[in-house]
């Protein structure tokens, strides 16, 4: 069975953490005393203890800690688990929660040594029942619920909204929306009207967070900065953009303006990725259409469901 190889905590973000003997961790918040603990979604890092070692035997010499990592863990790949996957520490569970991440500044140990680790082959985890861990600990895999909530996040596209000069209404319609509907929201956020930064987030939400599900609001019409759908049919493998034309189809039932939406939905890996309006009024009335049809579709892209054909 797997085990700590080490556990390590920092005072401040992007630093090398110091090597601890053991550590308190505090549900839904992380490691008490470490930096990165807090209420969101990276509040315990892990990296594979292969992973250190084939590091070091390119001619690295690096301390436990030097990637910003908590626990060094023999044994598993964790780059391999499915976002859901829990780990259990004596009576602490963990549950992965993102997968790598992307390095915008650089910490110390990349200006150091010129590479680093952690954005390639570390994880991130949540922890779920607090404890006392210690080195020496053993590592228990729990597999992923098949039958757990579909997840998802909302992404608002608006270069006002995203500074604070005007309001978002439409993205917590969404996210209400889906709450009452079953889902897990993940993330949601307010972004400018700038695909390359769409691009990004849902390229990170579908990868690193392998939420089932995005939906984006603004960014739809004729105007030169929307630009939303050539951003999802820029990170999209396949497209779906039957669901776009039924909410087209039943939008025109309360206005012909539908018809000027560019709306696109499609798939990335094992999420689906839907583009509404930006206005609240057409978000509810999407709404109204899609959500009670959504989970069929999306079990079958989970994998928990099979096709069925319509006698």
């Amino acid at each position: 069975m797997a085990k700590i190889i080490g556990i390590c905590i920092s005072e401040k973000k992007g630093t090398q953490k110091n090597e601890v003997p053991s550590v308190k961790l505090i549900e839904n918040f992380g490691i008490e005393n470490d930096a990165h603990a807090g209420k969101w979604h990276r509040q315990v890092s892990i990296l594979s203890y292969e992973k250190i070692k084939e590091f070091r035997e390119k001619g690295a010499d690096v301390d436990f800690g030097a990637f910003g990592e908590n626990l060094i863990i023999d044994e598993y790949d964790f780059r391999s688990m499915p976002v859901g996957t829990r780990f259990k520490i004596g009576e602490v569970v963990l549950e992965l929660s993102q997968i790598g991440k992307e390095c915008h500044s650089h910490c110390a140990i990349f200006h150091a040594v010129g590479d680093c680790i952690m954005p390639r082959e570390g994880v991130f985890t949540e922890v779920i029942v607090g404890g006392e861990i210690k080195v020496g600990d053993e590592v228990e895999l729990i597999e992923v619920n098949p039958d757990a909530s579909l997840t998802a996040a909302v992404i608002t596209v608006s270069d006002k909204g995203s500074v604070g000069q005007r309001k978002d209404e439409s993205g917590p319609i969404i996210t209400d929306g889906l709450i009452e509907n079953g889902f897990v929201v993940k993330e949601e956020i307010i972004i400018p009207d700038e695909q390359k930064i769409i691009e990004q987030q849902l390229k990170r939400l579908a990868d690193q967070r392998q939420v089932n599900l995005i939906i984006t609001t603004g960014g739809t019409g004729f105007a030169m900065r929307d630009v939303t759908p050539e951003a999802t049919n820029a990170v999209c493998d396949r497209m779906a953009n039957g669901i776009s034309e039924a909410i087209r189809a039943y939008s025109m039932n309360y206005t012909k303006r539908a018809m000027f939406s560019r709306a696109v939905s499609g798939l990335r890996n094992r999420t689906l990725i839907i583009n509404l309006p930006g206005s609240p009024k057409a978000v509810k009335e999407s709404l109204e259409f899609l959500l009670p049809n959504l989970e069929h579709g999306l079990k079958i892209l989970k994998g928990t469901s099979s096709e069925c054909a319509r006698k």
